[in-house]
C-alpha cells in the first residue's frame, strides 16, 4: 500500500504536466496570426447588398417611403 500512495501523487503529476504543456501548445497555436490569403470578397454588410432578398428590402422600403408621402 506504501508503494501504491507514493505512485499516485506522480503519477497525477506527471499527467498534469503532459496536459498543461499539451494546453500551453494549443494556446500558443491558436495566437499566431492565421495566414490569410487577400480575398476578392467584399467585407461587412457589403457582402448583403447584392443578395435578392436584400434587394428585395430595399425596394419595398422605397414603395413604402414613397407612398406614405413623406417628405426628407
Amino acid at each position: 500500500m506504501d508503494g501504491e500512495r507514493r505512485r499516485s501523487p506522480l503519477r497525477s503529476f506527471a499527467l498534469g504536466s503532459v496536459l498543461g504543456a499539451a494546453g500551453a501548445i494549443a494556446a500558443v497555436r491558436r495566437l499566431r496570426a492565421p495566414s490569410r490569403t487577400v480575398r476578392d470578397a467584399p467585407a461587412g454588410l457589403a457582402a448583403f447588398e447584392d443578395a435578392p432578398c436584400f434587394l428585395e428590402l430595399v425596394e419595398d422600403e422605397a414603395k413604402r417611403y414613397r407612398e406614405s408621402g413623406e417628405q426628407a
